[in-house]
């Protein structure tokens, strides 16, 4: 951190800059989040006291405080004007997320500034509905115990659906171009099919382990981390309980609750730890401790994921050679792709029709490509 107490003035002139553009947008809404904002900015303010001291401490010319919005600042409240502040809420976290570690070493700031910033993320980030009333475009002032919501927005977590899924789609696509390849050169006579057997086999197992392999490093090293982040929330927990209180209160009231309801609810909460600990989880870094994602089930479901959808294009080797193999490999992963196509459009909300001819086009394009190579390889070789 630089000595040069000079820097101070770059603090200073971040927090008055905050504190206006929250005045600002308080003025676009009512109610607990106009409270809110204004709240934030009464926290801005006493940040920029505490550096305006600072400067005057160390001998540093103090500027006289910005009287209007910079251009990106008012194109901001412009928005939220016309739109509603919902549309800069996302805009607003980000920036707050980019500056939430600006005082964590620096020696001269507050104990509890480092805090402060980080809490200011959170409550945009809790302002943002998942879906306001149709009508009032208000904040329902009901908070949701875990695992309460509708049904249809509950997702599989853990990451073996999504696993499975592309898994399928992955084993087809690419072990159906692998075959192609060999049987476009079997067909030229360069090859036999028991040597494309072989090959679909091989390209199964190594797709279907290296699949499994990524699948359990990637969810591992995403569990990884959210614990990490649960682990550093119950640090601060338990050093500043205090502050975890107030920044749970700010989320509820940024949500749309009463002052005296958020306060209340938030006492009741930090009462027990480990209910603490798992609603702050949720409401602050929202994770659910409970649905990590477990990387031994995604990978054993993408590695038989990837198998089921690998062998659609061997199974016919198995039991026929030549072109009636051919003609049954093909036939067989061209209704594979639809389907598949056909459940992922289901599954997404993309489309079943859509979803279905894009899969299709592109493993039938791949396979094309794929079986006009290993044909002119077959020709040469021959």
């Amino acid at each position: 951190m630089s000595k040069d107490p000079k820097r101070f003035l770059s603090y200073l002139e971040a927090e008055r800059k905050a504190s206006l553009l929250y005045r600002a947008l308080a003025q676009t809404v009512d109610g607990e989040r106009r409270e809110a904002l204004i709240e934030l900015a009464d926290i801005e303010d006493e940040h920029a006291k505490h550096w305006i001291a600072k400067c005057v401490e160390y001998g540093v010319d103090v500027p006289p405080a910005p009287t209007a919005l910079d251009p990106d600042d008012a194109q901001l409240v412009g928005r939220a004007r016309s739109l509603g502040l919902v549309s800069v809420l996302e805009t607003l976290e980000e920036n707050e997320g980019a500056d939430a570690g600006m005082y964590d070493d620096e020696p001269e700031a507050l104990a509890s500034m480092p805090t402060d910033e980080r809490q200011h993320a959170e409550v945009f980030r809790s302002m943002r509905p998942v879906a306001p009333e149709p009508t009032s475009g208000k904040f329902p002032h009901r908070v949701l115990s875990p695992g309460e919501g509708e049904s249809w927005h509950r997702v599989d977590k853990s990451g073996s659906t999504r696993a499975a899924i592309f898994g399928v789609s992955d084993g087809l696509v690419s072990n159906t171009a692998l075959v192609m390849g060999f049987a476009g050169a079997n067909a030229t006579g360069a090859i036999d099919s028991s040597t494309v057997l072989f090959a679909g086999l091989a390209g199964l197992l190594a797709g279907a382990f290296s699949m499994a392999a990524g699948e359990y490093v990637s969810m591992a090293s995403q569990r990884d981390l959210y614990n990490r982040e649960i682990e550093m929330e119950a640090r601060e927990l338990a050093e500043k309980p205090e502050e975890e209180q107030k920044e749970l209160e700010l989320i509820y009231r940024a949500k749309g609750l009463p002052k005296e309801d958020a306060a209340r609810i938030a006492a009741v909460i930090m009462a027990d730890p480990k209910t603490a600990l798992d609603t702050l989880a949720r409401e602050e870094l929202g994770l659910d401790p409970d649905e990590l994602g477990s990387p031994t089930k995604a990978a054993a479901s993408s590695f038989v994921a990837f198998a089921i959808g690998a062998s659609v294009v061997v199974i016919p080797y198995l039991f026929l050679t030549g072109v009636p193999a051919l003609v049954l490999a093909i036939t067989l992963s061209v209704l594979s792709l639809i389907v598949i196509g056909g459940l992922v459009g289901r599954y997404s909300g993309r489309g079943v029709v859509f979803s279905a001819m894009r899969q299709l086009a592109w493993g039938v394009g791949a396979a094309a490509v794929t079986y006009i190579v290993g044909s002119l390889i077959g020709v040469n070789v021959g």
